[in-house]
């Protein structure tokens, strides 16, 4: 990967609906070499797709809450249930597995608390080789979706 790739990259992380055209421009080449890098990017899984950004709030999902899972026993099934699991919960909208204690993070979005405390009882409390949940309500998004560094 060179500087023109990590350019290619920069362009597309802040504007992904750029045409081949306006991005060969902005990076500096000709349509043809543009277009054959971006495939190469895609192909390797440099790109691994795209998306559209969605304002939660604004499609009815403005209550999100980190919950922090510590898990009473992390043997292979038992971690393999539970992120099945956790990965079937639409509202779950990003987990991670983390080194030392909780042992996992998950952002979750609800129309409301009322919501997400039927969520929390039905759905997360439930999950298996839990040992304890904890939640904390987000106030504010001070960074979000931010390109990665050049």
């Amino acid at each position: 990967m060179d500087i023109v790739d990590r350019k290619i990259l920069a362009e597309l992380q802040e504007d992904g609906r750029l045409s081949i055209t306006e991005l060969a421009h902005r990076v500096g080449l000709s349509v043809s070499p543009c277009h054959r890098r971006l495939r190469e990017l895609e192909r390797s899984g440099v790109i691994s797709g795209y998306r559209a950004l969605v304002d939660a709030e604004a499609v009815g999902l403005g209550f999100q809450a980190l919950v922090f899972v510590t898990m009473l026993q992390e043997d292979r099934d038992t971690v393999i249930a539970l992120e099945e699991a956790v990965a079937a919960i639409p509202q779950v909208v990003r987990a991670e597995r983390l080194f030392g204690d909780p042992d996992y993070l998950l952002r979750v979005v609800s129309a409301d608390l009322a919501a997400f405390r039927t969520l929390y009882d039905e759905a997360l409390a439930t999950l298996p080789g839990v040992q304890r949940l904890s939640s904390t309500l987000v106030m504010k998004h001070v960074v979000q979706d931010r390109p990665l560094p050049s």
